[in-house]
C-alpha cells in the first residue's frame, strides 16, 4: 500500500489541531533545550570546582551537544514511524532522570563521571528531531516554513537555561536546581502523552523500516547540501549559546550570573528571529533568507574577532549576529519541505538537525584549543566561523527550490 497523499489545503480535522499541537510541541522543545544546555551556564562553576583548564571546560560543555546531534538521525526516523506524541514522551521522560543525575554527579566533583553523564544528557537535544516532522505534518506545503519556524522558537530553552539556571543554583543550590529542572521536564513528558495528537497525515502513512529510510536519505544530494548550511547557522547558535558564558568571562571578566544574562539575550534574539526566518522563507524564498543570514554572520564574526572593548559596541554586535543566525535557521529548515521528498521529510530533517548539533559541538572545542590566554583572544576560532559562513554562502547558491515561485514539494 502506498502512503495516502496529504491535502494541499487543511481539512477540518487537520485545521482544528494545527495551532494547539504546534504550540504544545514548541513548549516541549523549549523544556528539552533547557535540559540539554544546563551544563554551559555552569561551566565556570565546574571549572573552579574541579580546577579545569579551557580545553577540559570546552569538552564538558560540548559533550551533551555531541550525543544530542548524532542521536537526532535515528530519532527523526523513529518519529516518522511512531509519531511525535510517543517520541516527545520518550525523549523527555528519559531526560528527566538524567538531569537529576547530572546534579548528583556535579556535587561529587568527578570530572570523568560528569563528562559521561553529560554525554547521555545529550538525549534531550533530540527533541528537535521529533518536533520538525511532527509540526510539518500538521501544515500544508506552503505553510511548512511557518510551522518549523514557530517550532524552532523552542530554542528559547537555551535562553531560559542561561538566565535561570545560575539563578536557581544561587537560590536553592546546585542539586536543588537540578531537581527543579528535572521535575519540569518530567511534567512536560506527561503533558505530551496526554495532550499531543499526531496529524491525520501521519496516521495515513504506511510504516517503513527505519534503517532503509536513513540510508536512502543519505543518498540524496539535497541532504548533504542542507546539512552543511544548517551545520553553520544552527551550529554557531548552539556553540555561542553554550560557550558564550565562558567567552564573556575570559574576555570581558563577567561573572556567571552577568554572563548568563547576556547569553540569554543572545539566545532570545535568535529565537525571535527564527520564526521570522521561516515566514520570510514562505514569502520570499528560503534562498534569499539564508544568503542574507550567512552574509551578515560572516561580517559580524570578523567584527567580534577584532574584540571590541566596550559593551555598547560588542553587545549590539552579538545581538545582530544572533538575529542573523536565527533568520538562517528558519530559512534553512523552511527549505527542507520544499527540496526534500515528502516521504523523507522526517528522516532528512533528523539528519539535518544532527548536522546542526554537530556544528555546535566542534566550535567550543576549537575555541578552547585556540584560545590565546596571553591576550584573552579567540581570534582564530571566530575567523574560522567567518570563513565557513562565506563557503556556506557560495553553497546556498546551488540548492534547488529556494526561490519565491519555485516548485514546492507537496506531500
Amino acid at each position: 500500500m502506498s502512503s495516502a497523499p496529504a491535502p494541499t489545503t487543511p481539512g477540518p480535522d487537520l485545521a482544528s489541531g494545527q495551532l494547539r499541537n504546534l504550540l504544545l510541541a514548541t513548549i516541549a522543545s523549549a523544556v528539552g533545550f533547557w535540559a540539554w544546555t544546563i551544563v554551559g551556564p555552569l561551566g565556570k562553576r565546574y571549572a573552579e570546582q574541579m580546577q579545569l583548564d579551557a580545553t577540559q571546560t570546552a569538552v564538558l560543555v560540548a559533550m551533551p551537544i555531541f550525543v544530542g546531534s548524532i542521536a537526532r538521525v535515528p530519532v527523526g526516523a523513529l518519529t516518522d514511524r511512531y509519531g511525535g506524541r510517543v517520541m516527545f514522551t520518550v525523549v523527555l521522560g528519559t531526560t528527566a532522570p538524567l538531569v537529576l543525575l547530572t546534579g548528583l554527579v556535579g556535587r561529587m566533583g568527578s570530572f570523568p563521571l560528569l563528562v559521561a553523564v553529560a554525554f547521555f544528557l545529550g538525549i534531550a537535544g533530540t527533541v528537535f528531531a521529533v518536533g520538525v516532522p511532527f509540526c510539518s505534518a500538521w501544515y500544508e506545503a506552503h505553510r511548512k516554513g511557518f510551522a518549523t519556524g514557530v517550532f524552532g522558537a523552542g530554542m528559547v530553552g537555551t535562553a531560559v537555561s542561561a538566565f535561570f539556571t545560575p539563578r536557581l543554583v544561587g537560590a536553592v543550590g546546585a542539586l536543588g536546581a537540578h531537581v527543579v529542572i528535572a521535575a519540569v521536564v518530567a511534567v512536560t513528558a506527561v503533558v505530551c502523552w496526554l495532550a499531543l495528537r499526531d496529524s491525520p497525515v501521519h496516521a495515513a502513512k504506511t510504516p517503513e523500516p527505519v534503517l532503509p529510510k536513513i540510508r536512502h536519505a543519505f543518498t540524496l544530494k539535497v541532504t548533504w547540501q542542507l546539512c552543511f548550511l544548517y551545520g553553520v547557522v544552527f551550529g554557531a547558535f548552539v556553540a555561542f549559546s553554550n560557550y558564550l558564558p565562558t567567552y564573556l568571562n575570559n574576555v570581558y571578566a563577567w561573572d556567571a550570573t552577568a554572563a548568563g544574562s547576556r547569553t540569554a539575550g543572545f539566545a532570545l534574539a535568535a529565537v525571535v528571529a527564527r520564526p521570522v526566518g521561516g515566514i520570510l522563507a514562505d514569502r520570499v524564498g528560503p534562498k534569499l533568507v539564508t544568503l542574507s543570514s550567512l552574509a551578515g554572520t560572516a561580517v559580524l564574526a570578523v567584527v567580534v574577532a577584532l574584540q571590541p572593548g566596550q559593551e555598547r559596541v560588542y553587545g549590539p554586535v552579538f545581538l545582530l549576529m544572533a538575529l542573523f543566525l536565527g533568520l538562517g535557521t528558519g530559512g534553512v529548515f523552511g527549505w527542507v519541505g520544499r527540496a526534500a521528498p515528502a516521504k523523507d521529510v522526517g528522516t532528512i530533517g533528523g539528519i539535518i538537525a544532527a548536522a546542526g548539533g554537530l556544528g555546535g559541538y566542534f566550535p567550543p572545542l576549537v575555541m578552547g584549543a585556540t584560545y590565546d590566554a596571553e591576550h584573552n583572544s579567540y581570534f582564530v576560532g571566530l575567523s574560522l566561523l567567518a570563513g565557513f559562513a562565506v563557503v556556506s554562502f557560495l553553497l546556498a547558491l546551488t540548492v534547488r527550490n529556494g526561490g519565491r515561485t519555485d516548485e514546492r514539494t507537496v506531500p
